[in-house]
């Protein structure tokens, strides 16, 4: 794993030794470019590769597949370019994902949640064409973050992803190159077939695409069970596959009616139950359950109206399939829905019972002559009397998703009722004691926001946010 040293011996290795033929060549030769890559030291796989007569197997091929680096985000493909590709919705996303694996902490989370709420008042902006000027001014914002960035740690970290990311293009087009140029035509499909449908399940669109590039037949070639990369990637729910149908034109009508070796056409292999190595990257059943929902009605959209009844050689239409597949899910989905629900309706009775006795009952009583609280011309009275109305009626909740927005509002405005009604009563003008119990008031904010918000904006990201499927990159594709 010293690949510094590996580089460095590299270097002094004599070109016409007699020996360099076996170091280079055979199983060997491949377990050391496997190796390379495996260490995500693209650079010095490419530079081994130089020294490569040919390949002895698939294994290389499958290496890059399996640990091609992720997609490059909106921010890191600006700065390698200076253009801006994507839009707005797009860069949002991803700068959340940035955010998490960039700084690995609860807190880098928590800052990329923000930048989902961000992206789903986004779809709005987009289709009103009022909000235009906010959207034209994203470049300037982008400029002006790309210069700053230059002198923060943060640009270190975005040249290194920038740099792998070109030096894995290079190893991939280095190694299909070899395959093309060096090896039969006859054989080509022994080297790329089960790399490509492994990129495939690692949902590594760029490495199928520049395969099918290299490769057209590759686009038809089935695996050991029949299936072509569309019918796979929807078995294997990899929505960056799936997507490049967006990008063909009169082509993509083959897998309108196509079948497996079953019977099964396209919407019956969506029907299928998710990989669990899928379905784990989703929180909680309920979650899991829409998003197997959701990949079912795209298929459906997509294919002929005669599959959604068409059976199967087992006499089954997509429905049943869907239905005997997902019965278990289904069932984990009500109990997890009901144990959530219930869990905060217990919440939600207790401020209920708080806040309404804090509404009947009046920091510092009432004037003994005009019945009128002592602290009606207070401005903090004011926040108070505001806070605990909202909170009392934002802890009725009628579906869950309404719910813990409402929760979490009514949390936040009893939290503020009660630090309000401190300084009230024990304040009496002094700014010390202001500070004090605002920075006391954040902490059980700071905490609710931390341990439930998530899960808010989980939820009304895959119900609102952005659809995973639809046209992602511009140009055609076949």
């Amino acid at each position: 794993m010293h690949t510094e040293t590996a580089q460095h011996l590299l270097q002094h290795i004599d070109s016409d030794h007699l020996e360099k033929g076996a170091l280079f060549s055979g199983e060997s030769g491949d377990e050391l470019l496997v190796t390379a890559i495996s260490s995500k030291d693209f650079c010095l796989a490419f530079h081994l590769l130089q020294r490569y007569n040919t390949l002895d197997s698939d294994a290389v091929l499958m290496a890059i597949a399996l640990n091609f680096p992720r997609e490059l985000t909106m921010l890191e493909e600006f700065s390698r370019t200076g253009k801006l590709h994507w839009k707005m919705e797009s860069a949002l996303v991803t700068t959340s994902d940035y955010t998490v694996r960039k700084c690995g902490t609860r807190v880098g989370k928590i800052i990329s949640q923000f930048y989902v709420v961000a992206m789903i008042l986004t779809n709005f902006l987009l289709r009103n064409a009022g909000f235009y000027w906010i959207i034209k001014l994203l470049p300037l914002i982008l400029n002006m973050l790309h210069a700053h960035l230059r002198h923060v740690a943060g640009w270190r970290y975005i040249k290194e992803r920038i740099r792998t990311h070109l030096d894995a293009f290079i190893v991939l087009d280095s190694v299909c190159d070899m395959i093309r140029f060096k090896l039969d035509s006859m054989s080509y499909n022994q080297y790329y077939t089960k790399p490509m449908f492994e990129a495939i399940i690692q949902n590594t669109h760029e490495v199928v695409e520049y395969i099918v590039s290299c490769f057209p037949d590759s686009l038809s070639s089935p695996n050991e069970e029949g299936h072509n990369i569309i019918q796979h990637a929807v078995i294997n729910r990899s929505e960056n596959i799936y997507n490049i149908l967006y990008q063909m034109s009169e082509h993509k009508n083959v897998y309108r009616t196509i079948k497996d070796p079953s019977g099964n056409n396209l919407l019956h292999l969506a029907a299928r139950l998710a990989p669990s190595s899928k379905l784990n990257l989703i929180s909680g059943a309920a979650l899991q359950i829409q998003r197997e929902l959701q990949w079912f009605k795209e298929v459906e959209g997509f294919v002929c109206p005669l599959n959604i009844i068409q059976k199967n050689s087992f006499h089954e239409i997509p429905q049943m399939v869907f239905t005997r597949e997902h019965k278990e899910l289904v069932i984990e989905g009500e109990k997890w829905m009901k144990a959530t629900a219930e869990s905060y309706t217990i919440t939600a009775a207790l401020i209920i019972t708080i806040v309404f006795a804090a509404a009947i009952t009046v920091p510092g009583g009432n004037n003994q002559d005009s019945r009128l609280p002592v602290f009606t011309n207070n401005a903090a009275f004011t926040v108070f009397a505001i806070s605990d109305a909202i909170s009392l009626f934002a802890a009725l909740p009628t579906k869950l998703i309404i719910g813990l927005t409402t929760l979490f509002v009514s949390t936040t405005s009893m939290i503020v009722a009660f630090g309000t009604t401190l300084y009230i009563v024990y304040g009496q003008g002094n700014s010390r004691i202001l500070i004090s119990i605002a920075v006391l008031t954040c902490l059980p904010i700071t905490s609710f926001v931390t341990l439930q918000f998530p899960l808010v904006i989980e939820l009304m990201n895959a119900t609102y946010g952005r659809s995973i499927f639809g046209k992602r990159r511009n140009g055609s594709f076949q």
